[in-house]
């Protein structure tokens, strides 16, 4: 024994005792995992380095050698779905067997709140997770933590649908995923590491975002930020406000009115879901490369005061995930932003409605797809609790992309525009279908513009399944048209299946949210 004594101190030494002085295998590789079907799955974990580690699983054994930071990885080979449970076993310098093991589809449920919200929280929830008594379908929570340091493990665990354990998850993610296991006959395993108010910039290796010129604005406010939040101003900026708060919110009890938020301390800044490449290094990272299916997003509130970056940044993001992943341009599906804050009949401009084109734009990638959903959020709630018809939207794309089911999937869309007088003709592509008004016969959402560029609202008629003619007194000669252009638009057009028109415009004025380099807010208040 008192020849390993040196090794053993080797490993105390560069943090490695706990993690590879033995057999260890991470989270996402446990008891009741699902294996991804029909192509090669990276099996991985730690041990003493110089160890042989030996992987078996139905039939088939595959062999490694632990590296001097006593990681090792195996590939096993591509297999059928398989609903029997079968066990992996793993033999190094100790022999462990996952038990509980299936194969079929796995899908990772990624993005901020609304992808977070959990299935508790659904108008339905109570009744969907009675329902959900699902032995072939599992459940893995991913945690949020944000650092600029690669983790390799997490602390969580697989876990067999029911009543309880289906709860806490994602309840688009989730009901996403029970469609496709309960319409395709798979076992499913769903892989939910949404984090609520986070941005895009924190999903991706922050290495990567530097290199790319195209946000060297976003990265030098971050630099910025972090010098400042690091720093004793911050600290003292933030007691400042700490006083203020506690003078308001004794206020706020004595006429027992709504609470103010408290501020944050400036080092949950360098520890959130902002800071470029934070939730890659704490989240991402610790799954990355286990086989999936794809990803379904619900992310962009949090960039839509930047959408005119994020035209650029979403499909770099996807991009960089499925090269990190290496598994090809695995399908990326996401919900467009719903509709939220004041309802608006008169046309403005707006953040939320130029992020949901950037999102329309990204479908320009291979193997995407999108969601819309202008007509189930809710005015006052940023967290719509109609999470089901997101879910059943979403998974269209993935019924008919992936698991060849014809069925309606793609909402409407803008093709051409003709100006005819004073009237403007719309031409819509609803691939298949046509369009129908919902409420009332007038289509209702549009706005158009002269020369002068001054918007007015204006009703339509449906000329056909897929024109709509426009008309205003106040415009002599139409030069453009915008389509539920708001953050929270009144509009009324779908496909015949009830897929909302998609919003548009068809100018190219100057977006309202080009980057402006501003010094970064280190203290901020509420979420």
């Amino acid at each position: 024994m008192k020849r390993f004594l040196p090794l053993a101190s080797l490993l105390i030494g560069t943090g490695f005792a706990t993690l590879h002085a033995e057999l260890k295998l991470p989270a996402i590789i446990g008891d009741h995992m699902v294996l991804q079907q029909k192509q090669d799955n990276p099996i991985w974990g730690w041990d003493t380095p110089g160890t042989q580690v030996t992987v078996s699983f139905a039939g088939v054994s595959k062999s490694a050698t632990a590296g001097a930071d006593g990681r090792w990885q195996v590939k096993l080979d591509a297999a059928p779905a398989n609903d029997q449970p079968q066990t992996l076993t793993v033999s190094g310098t100790q022999k462990r067997e996952v038990q509980d093991v299936l194969v079929g589809e796995v899908w990772m449920c990624s993005g901020q709140s609304n992808m977070g919200f959990t299935l508790k929280g659904d108008w339905n929830g109570d009744l969907e997770a009675y329902a959900s008594k699902l032995p072939k379908m599992r459940v893995i929570k991913v945690p949020s933590v944000g650092t600029q340091e690669l983790q390799n493990d997490f602390k969580g665990q697989w876990k067999t649908a029911d009543h309880d354990s289906v709860l806490g998850i994602s309840a688009v993610g989730f009901l996403f995923c029970r469609y496709i296991h309960q319409i395709v006959g798979v076992p499913v395993g769903v892989v939910d590491n949404a984090w609520g108010g986070s941005a895009a910039e924190a999903w991706v290796r922050r290495g990567s975002v530097e290199k790319d010129t195209r946000f060297a604005q976003l990265m030098e406010n971050t630099v910025k930020a972090e010098g400042f939040n690091a720093s004793p101003e911050a600290e003292t900026e933030f007691q400042k406000q700490l006083e203020r708060f506690k003078v308001e919110e004794a206020k706020a009890k004595a006429a027992g009115t709504k609470l103010p938020r408290a501020p944050r301390p400036p080092k949950d800044w360098l520890s959130g879901n902002q800071r470029p490449g934070n939730i890659f290094a704490g989240v991402v990272h610790p799954t990355l490369g286990y086989g999936i299916k794809g990803v379904i997003w619900y992310q962009g509130e949090s960039n839509a005061s930047r959408a005119w970056e994020y035209q650029k940044l979403f499909p770099f993001m996807i991009e960089q995930w499925r090269k990190e992943w290496g598994q090809g341009s695995f399908p990326f599906y996401w919900v467009q932003l719903a509709d939220y804050m004041a309802e608006t009949e008169e046309p403005k401009e707006s953040a939320w409605a130029e992020l949901r084109e950037a999102q329309t734009k990204t479908m320009a990638l291979p193997h995407t797809g999108q969601a819309v959903i202008t007509d189930l959020g809710e005015g006052k709630d940023i967290h719509p609790k109609n999470k089901h018809d997101v879910a059943a939207r979403l998974v269209r794309w993935a019924l008919a992309k992936d698991y060849g089911i014809s069925i309606a999937y793609r909402s409407p869309e803008f093709k051409s525009l003709q100006v005819e007088g004073d009237k403007a003709v719309v031409a819509v592509d609803c691939f298949g279908s046509s369009l129908r008004a919902f409420d009332v016969e007038e289509a209702v959402g549009f706005a158009v513009c002269g020369e002068d560029r001054v918007w007015h609202a204006v009703k339509g008629k449906l000329l056909s399944g897929d024109r709509i003619e426009l008309q205003s007194p106040k415009v002599a000669k139409p030069v453009a048209v915008r389509y539920a252009w708001a953050n929270n638009p009144v509009c009324n057009l779908t496909s015949q299946d009830g897929l909302p028109l998609t919003p548009f415009r068809t100018d190219e004025f100057e977006m309202t949210t080009l980057p402006k380099p501003s010094p970064p807010s280190a203290v901020k208040t509420g979420k």
